[in-house]
């Protein structure tokens, strides 16, 4: 079976007789006695196809010739520092992997690099300290999704104790637990728990990226949906509505950036959202314009801000189709509302969207 080729890549059998004495290697997604070995490193090895094909899929692929130098013997004679080094690179690349196909959703194929991203991230710091916690939160938010709600409390209560034995770790690391804490209590039930923790996020966000920060919005949607979720729907439309208020301020102003770029193509600009970014953006924009569509209010001025909002996202992002669909449902919302003060820039949006088009 030597060679065998699939499209996860080359897999060949262990031959037992072949390793030294007292040797077992063991699956790299679940620690049970392997079968196969990749033929590409030859330094990994699973129980089965299917463990071997998720790996590659999640995260092997891009990191398989990156496995030999800190697994073979040679290396670890010549250097700890080599190795750590080239173990803080492999962290960095699990997690942007693993960040990218949470926020696609691929909470699956997330799994194997937020595991070896916490593996890693052990080997170079230590089994307890505070620099675990980002990998913690990664492998908890794959297994949130996943419904795997034990695992995550048990991945979530090792992050807070090591935050706990380190108070002087930052803003950033207090917010994502706290988010991540918070997700978990809506998922078991808890809604007055989930509130205290969205609390701190929003808190600990806003003190690291700023109020008006699309972070610090995602947290309060949470906090909005929790209250939504116990009847208390004024304080959820007031918060849809300050958080609708403030990305259309923002995603106004990148509207102005893109258009002063498409008049001037030689100059040079920074991307004006991560692909990540825009994604959480959108959800969040997703879940504000399905509340007023449903709110027994019917209110087509919170309906036309929103969708304002997506045609302006859908647009940035490249998807003209998308905006101009957003973009009709919002002037229709408007016409609704005599003398509405958004129809301008709906339609010049409109307009600036057919003309990019042709």
């Amino acid at each position: 079976m030597e060679g065998e080729q699939h499209v996860f890549g080359k897999t060949s059998k262990i031959i037992s007789l072949a390793l030294p004495k007292a040797t077992e290697k063991l699956c790299e997604l679940c620690q049970r006695p392997a079968n196969l070995q990749c033929t590409g490193c030859r330094v990994t090895f699973y129980c089965d196809a299917e463990h071997q094909q998720a790996d590659w899929l999640g995260i092997h692929q891009r990191i398989c010739p990156l496995l030999v130098p800190i697994r073979t013997l040679t290396l670890q004679r010549a250097g700890q520092i080599e190795i750590q080094l080239k173990k803080a690179e492999l962290v960095e690349i699990c997690r942007s992997v693993a960040q990218s196909k949470l926020s696609e959703g691929k909470h699956k194929e997330a799994l194997p690099a937020a595991q070896f991203c916490l593996c890693c991230s052990k080997d170079i710091h230590g089994p307890s300290t505070v620099q675990l916690v980002p990998a913690y939160l990664l492998l908890a938010d794959a297994n949130m999704g996943m419904g795997n709600l034990k695992l995550v409390a048990e991945l979530l209560s090792q992050a807070e104790w090591a935050v706990l034995k380190s108070p002087e770790c930052g803003h950033e690391v207090y917010h994502q637990l706290h988010r991540s804490l918070g997700r978990l209590h809506v998922a078991t039930g808890n809604l007055e728990a989930a509130l205290v923790n969205f609390a701190n996020d929003i808190y600990y966000s806003s003190e690291e990226y700023g109020l008006d920060s699309t972070i610090t919005c995602r947290g309060y949607i949470l906090m909005a949906d929790v209250f939504a979720k116990q009847g208390k729907t004024p304080i959820a439309r007031s918060l849809y509505s300050e958080v609708a208020h403030t990305l259309h301020c923002l995603l106004n102003k990148l509207i102005n950036t893109k258009v002063q770029n498409v008049q001037n193509p030689g100059m040079w600009s920074e991307p004006l959202f991560g692909k990540s970014q825009q994604v959480e953006v959108g959800e969040t924009l997703r879940t504000i314009l399905e509340f007023w569509q449903n709110d027994s209010r019917n209110d087509s001025g919170q309906i036309a801000l929103v969708a304002h909002c997506r045609a302006m996202l859908e647009f940035l992002g490249g998807d003209s189709l998308k905006a101009l669909g957003f973009g009709n449902m919002a002037l229709q919302a408007c016409q609704l509302i005599p003398n509405h003060d958004l129809v301008e820039s709906i339609q010049a949006l409109l307009q600036l969207v057919q003309r990019l088009q042709t």
